[in-house]
């Protein structure tokens, strides 16, 4: 499977304008549904190779373990970097890991709280399917979060 050597192909990109924010007193809260975990992943390896100072809550959910983009690897990252937590969330685990030890369901206003305490103060950023990006903002606003500290992406094709 592959393209055949010498083929040309037409390159596009990047889209979007998500980046980290500059206060390092206020955290960041990454939202990310599915593949959405992607942007976030490049954001969370830049601050932590460069060693900045903000506190990182990556909230990631997908439908099992086995489905997660990245995975490993960002529980790899939240082992090396005590700034960064990572709350994996499943909706469906009846697979082949029933003993999930994160948590499970979608992304709720009560898991932010119960991870992140003060929901006002962090900058929240949102990808992932239509209805999750959606489903996220309207909890955010309704928790009180400002539109200037908020941040969505969506992303298509699911």
């Amino acid at each position: 499977m592959g393209l055949p050597l010498g083929t040309a192909v037409e390159i596009d990109g990047p889209y979007g304008d998500l980046s980290l924010h500059e206060d390092p007193a206020r955290p960041a809260v990454f939202l990310a549904g599915g593949i959405g975990v992607t942007p976030f992943r490049s954001m969370i390896l830049d601050a932590t190779k460069r060693g900045l100072p903000h506190r990182l809550f990556l909230f990631y959910s997908n439908r099992s373990p086995e489905e997660a983009a990245f995975l490993s690897e960002l529980i790899e990252i939240a082992k090396r970097n005590p700034r960064f937590k990572l709350i994996a969330t499943m909706t469906e685990t009846g697979g082949t890991r029933t003993d999930w030890p994160m948590e499970r369901g979608r992304i709720t206003r009560e898991m932010i709280v119960k991870h992140v305490g003060d929901v006002a103060t962090p900058v929240y950023y949102v990808a992932g399917p239509p209805a999750m990006v959606s489903a996220m903002e309207t909890l955010l606003r309704g928790a009180g979060v400002k539109g200037e500290d908020l941040h969505a992406e969506i992303f298509t094709g699911y």
